[in-house]
């Protein structure tokens, strides 16, 4: 199996100010880790150009292409807006792995990933370049040559250049062991031999979708024609032609894949789970036949599996057919939803916040922010490693295979108290001090929350800088003007405090 070459020129481009970070290494800046669809964008496209020109790469190889959700290769009408759409057909027709694309096109790849919009992959020159995009708006260039120019033109962008030493994402760091088995000719021959009956077979050039082939001794060399270049081909024992059978065999509960070929020929799958399974007989019924797969690594047995190797016979697709841990990964993930709430153990809670849970064998997460309502300065504040917690699950990667968690979604919220409190006056201790005005914690608890009050709510004077007037520890006699536990605002007034009480204590 071929490899990929870690380069030796390799930048983590990012809009996040080095400058903004606490000293847990947490971003505290005001950039949002999403995309802005506009100037920051642009400035990231333009800067993976300027490094492409310095290595005199014009084209980029798709590699390992994933979509986020299954999709029914044109079975269903384009989603407006989606990551692919207008950059490729709606049956994903040069999507693959391998595909060559000009710049252009990869420009547009990196837009899609960078706006999260239902599209992965890798972009390399094999030993030359590479271009990868990671969660939250980090984006990794390597090279085999320097690329000063580059660097300098991706910093007046407004963008942060650091060097590493290799990106995360580089398929060699993702590799396990493992065998792959080529769908050589030995492959096929023994195809032949499996299915003097009849069989189905998966395709996958698209990570997370799957095509599907009805097999039969005389039509696997028509099959075998048509098949995207280094797709990943799992062979199943044949649909059976009582679907009724099929579907009154469904389980209590749990989730399934249901395979079906239509009267036209058409072969689609759903995958569905209990709730879903009454509209999913509508959808079956008529059918020529049908079959159910578990989504259970333990309980899938397919006949042969194998990846398709390129025209001069070396098998240069990445994709793996024996068990793996992220084949366990994915068969976990497809049981999850989103708002599901799960139980798990933590295992490790990472020096730049980050909380890692055991769910059953999968490792999840939890974001600094999710923590708790109230700030925290650590997650050790909140949970300890071995501790058995409960959580809900925020989201489910297919395309990364990650899971995030919320502990504080199955708490309740303790500032929707204080909006009942808008309009009182109440004294606090003053915690922080910033240019435009001081934080005032209004709650008698360490963790209490803390409120706003602007300079120009600080005194009747023109107020230059807040220390002027008050000092941190401090008290301060404060009105509640506004509490938003959406934005996690609190807003106060001196000024007003002083006006509905004169014989209110004023700072000291």
């Amino acid at each position: 199996m071929a490899g990929s070459d870690v380069l030796p020129y390799v930048y983590r481009l990012t809009k996040y100010d080095p400058a903004d970070r606490d000293e847990h290494g947490n971003y505290i800046g005001a950039a949002e880790a999403t995309s802005d669809h506009g100037p920051v964008e642009e400035a990231y496209l333009q800067a993976v150009a300027a490094f492409a020109v310095d290595a005199g790469i014009d084209q980029l190889a798709i590699r390992e292409p994933q979509i986020a959700g299954l999709v029914h290769f044109g079975l269903e009408p384009a989603v407006s807006g989606h990551g692919l759409t207008g950059i490729f057909p709606p049956d994903l027709t040069g999507y693959h792995d391998g595909a060559t694309v000009p710049m252009a096109i990869g420009l547009e790849l990196v837009r899609a990933m960078l706006r999260d919009n239902g599209a992965w992959c890798r972009l390399e020159v094999e030993g030359a370049f590479a271009v990868h995009v990671g969660w939250d708006q980090y984006v990794y260039v390597g090279t085999n040559t320097p690329s000063g120019r580059a660097v300098a033109h991706t910093r007046a962008l407004g963008l942060f250049p650091e060097r590493l030493d290799a990106s995360p994402y580089d398929a060699a760091l993702d590799e396990q062991d493992g065998e792959q088995r080529p769908a050589d000719d030995d492959f096929w021959a023994r195809l032949h031999w499996s299915v003097a009956g009849a069989a189905i077979l998966e395709e996958c050039f698209v990570g997370n979708a799957s095509r599907w082939h009805r097999l039969t001794s005389d039509t696997v060399d028509a099959v075998r024609a048509r098949l995207t270049p280094r797709a990943q081909l799992t062979v199943w024992p044949d649909l059976s032609p009582d679907v009724d059978t099929v579907l009154a065999d469904l389980p209590d509960e749990g989730l399934v894949e249901v395979v079906w070929e239509r009267e036209n020929g058409q072969i689609t799958s759903v995958i569905a789970d209990e709730t879903q399974f009454a509209e999913l007989a509508e959808q079956v019924h008529g059918a020529r036949a049908a079959t159910v797969l578990s989504l259970y690594t333990d309980q899938r047995h397919p006949l042969l599996t194998a990846v398709l190797p390129d025209s001069d016979g070396v098998l240069r697709a990445r994709w793996r057919t024996e068990p793996t841990p992220s084949d366990r990964n994915w068969a976990i993930l497809k049981t999850l939803r989103r708002g599901q709430v799960c139980t798990g153990t933590v295992t490790e809670i990472a020096g730049f916040g980050v909380t890692f849970v055991d769910i059953g064998g999968f490792i999840a997460m939890i974001n600094i922010p999710e923590l708790s309502w109230r700030h925290i300065n650590h997650p050790s504040d909140v949970v300890a490693v071995g501790q058995e917690i409960a959580a809900e699950i925020l989201d489910v990667d297919m395309v990364r295979e990650r899971v995030s968690l919320s502990l504080k979604a199955l708490q309740e919220d303790p500032m929707q108290a204080l909006v009942q409190q808008v309009g009182q006056i109440i004294t606090g201790r003053v915690t922080k001090l910033v240019p435009f005005g001081a934080f005032v914690r209004i709650e008698d608890r360490d963790d209490g929350f803390e409120g706003l009050v602007h300079n120009s709510e600080l005194a009747e004077r023109h107020v230059e800088r807040p220390e002027g007037v008050v000092q941190v520890g401090g008290t301060l006699t404060v009105k509640i003007l506004d509490v938003d536990p959406t934005r996690r605002r609190i807003v106060l007034s001196h000024t007003q405090a002083l006006a509905a009480n004169s014989d209110g204590p004023g700072p000291r």
